[in-house]
């Protein structure tokens, strides 16, 4: 069997690299490892930058989003005794960001994929690669018992943080970057009203909480809690006791509250790994890096690498530019190492460090203080909450 380009992955990075490269006229595979339903079934982030949004609408993968997506122009910060909101629109020229949820993208790619007649293998527990360095990669892999070998010209990692295709690069090849935070995120979702129409970032002495949102009718909310924390310590009361606590008392008042549909608890998280590339093999997503949650970066991200590795595969295939390759991880990385910087200011200012002195706090609340109190800092947070834009490929 043959292809131009092998995905790995079947989550929302890979899924739009397909629907953009078959746009482009580029044939592809997909490989996935899970089940259609079971890559349905996880709970993930919904706040889309401007920059997926356009990539969505770009593939014509929008029209259920732009149907029932919620549009937001700002969001609110809530830190000693004050609410603060940050108007993303008037402080970047009109840009804003779409909620709709990672499992909505999903299904949206999927019907797409599906519709594209691209080929795609689902339930593959054993994908394997060989001879990256090369100008002919293959990708061995089992298929309902059979055995496939799959001749390709560029292979795309797109099966995340514990995929195979980051292990298939030699460990002296890539260098690892990583800061592991001293606690987690505890998600709730339910079918309740949203407390707010855009979300509430709350800093609290007792920990963070933010109030997100998947639709009109479903919420999504979280507390930070320490690493040594269970899930099943939790009860639905105990939670919404905690979140009310932490947050200002008028909107802990108009909380409604309801039996979950979802609970977990995610760690945080930053990683980093360069280059992003290794012969014929590209990283994207989190297969190489990962965020942690904060600034609603770790989808986007994914989405930014897609959109400059469709962009230099297309000129490759059209324009015979084979020299853009090796710019895809330059390109991406100076992206991704802002959106990291992003979320660890994001994390450190609004969350409770355990190791923190009174010292520590005081700063913290100061930086957070400084921003939102100038209109050059609240342009900082809303420019990159909206997410930066892509560098154009030439």
């Amino acid at each position: 069997m043959k292809t131009k380009v092998a995905i790995i992955g079947a989550g929302p990075s890979g899924l739009l690299l397909g629907q953009l490269l078959h746009k482009a006229g580029i044939d592809n595979v997909i490989i996935e490892r899970q089940s259609p339903d079971y890559i349905l079934s996880r709970i993930r982030a919904g706040v889309l930058e401007q920059g997926m949004v356009d990539l969505l609408r770009e593939v014509g993968v929008n029209e259920r989003m732009d149907r029932e997506g919620i549009v937001h122009g700002g969001f609110e910060l809530a830190f000693s005794g004050r609410r603060e909101r940050v108007d993303l629109e008037e402080l970047t020229g009109g840009k804003s960001v779409m909620i709709y949820g990672q499992t909505e993208v999903t299904k949206d790619l999927m019907d797409a994929r599906q519709d594209s007649g691209q080929l795609s293998f689902y339930g593959v527990p054993d994908a394997t690669l060989h001879d990256l360095k090369s100008d002919k990669p293959t990708v061995t892999f089992t298929h309902n018992g059979e055995q496939v070998l799959l001749e390709c010209d560029y292979i795309a990692g797109c099966d995340g943080y514990h995929g195979v295709t980051r292990k298939s690069i030699p460990d002296d090849a890539i260098k690892s970057f990583e800061r592991v935070y001293p606690f987690g995120w505890l998600g709730v979702l339910a079918d309740t009203p949203p407390v707010s129409e855009e979300l509430i970032y709350a800093k609290h002495e007792r920990g963070f909480a933010l109030c997100s949102m998947r639709s009109p009718t479903r919420t999504r909310y979280y507390v930070q809690v320490s690493l040594d924390e269970k899930v099943e310590d939790w009860s639905d009361e105990r939670f919404w006791e905690e979140l009310k606590y932490r947050l200002p008392v008028d909107t802990a008042n108009k909380l409604v509250t309801g039996p979950s549909i979802e609970k977990s608890i995610a760690p945080l998280r930053s990683f980093v790994v360069e280059p992003m590339q290794y012969g014929r093999l590209f990283l994207v997503g989190d297969a190489a890096h990962i965020v942690p949650p904060t600034g609603a970066k770790g989808l986007n991200l994914a989405a930014s690498d897609v959109s400059t590795l469709s962009r230099i595969l297309d000129k490759v295939y059209h324009e015979g530019r084979t020299d853009l390759l090796a710019r895809y991880s330059e390109v991406c990385l100076r992206r991704i190492w802002k959106a990291e910087r992003f979320s660890w200011w994001m994390t450190s200012v609004l969350h409770r460090f355990p190791e923190s002195d009174e010292f520590s706090q005081r700063i913290q609340d100061t930086e957070l203080d400084y921003f939102v109190g100038s209109r050059a800092g609240r342009t900082t947070i809303a420019e990159n909450y909206v997410g930066l834009p892509y560098e154009s490929i030439e």
